[in-house]
């Protein structure tokens, strides 16, 4: 048995504890961190105050491929962009940063975050595995996560070309009635 570095530990525990607070899923922190399961579940009772959730991660390309959540994986991908030609960050911290970026900019914009920390890192993932690729649109030069493969010579994206029940969910109908 090898003995386990001190300050390893605590570079592990805190970037679990900073994993945890923006909402990432047992599998994240077991793949992203060295700590055991036992040590990650009972620091996330500690900082969350609840059990993680339990279940499969979703394994689905599919899934960013909807018009709103396309939007938004694109939009996390190039504040990582970003950081990754401006930055000295590499790795999981370039997506820790990407992520905060991502939150704030929701923030400001008052806009519903679709994104999840453990969506955007299965996002990377997919990237990884050659599983998505990225489309330019031919309309607005705009870079936009798209199927591996996929043809995208003459790619639009949802933005220039938007679904006709794009914007019509949730927050729409609430504020039918408050009017």
């Amino acid at each position: 048995m090898t003995a386990r570095s001190v300050v390893k530990d605590a570079i592990d525990t805190q970037r679990a504890i900073e994993m945890i607070r923006m909402g990432a899923r047992m599998q994240m922190l077991e793949a992203e961190t060295g700590l055991s399961r036992e040590r990650l579940l009972k620091l996330y009772k500690e900082v969350r105050g609840e059990s993680p959730p339990k279940g499969m991660l979703p394994f689905s390309t599919d899934w960013f491929m909807s018009w709103q959540q396309n939007i938004h994986a694109s939009l996390f991908l190039g504040f990582q962009d970003f950081l990754r030609a401006h930055g000295e960050q590499e790795g999981l911290e370039v997506v820790l940063a990407a992520y905060r970026l991502y939150l704030q900019h929701c923030e400001e914009h008052q806009l519903e975050c679709v994104l999840s920390l453990t969506r955007a890192w299965t996002l990377n993932r997919f990237f990884d595995a050659k599983m998505l690729d990225r489309a330019t649109c031919t309309c607005c030069g705009g870079r936009f996560v798209s199927h591996a493969f996929e043809p995208t010579q003459n790619y639009v994206c949802g933005l220039c070309n938007m679904p006709s029940r794009a914007g019509k969910g949730r927050r729409t109908a609430e504020e039918r009635i408050v009017a």
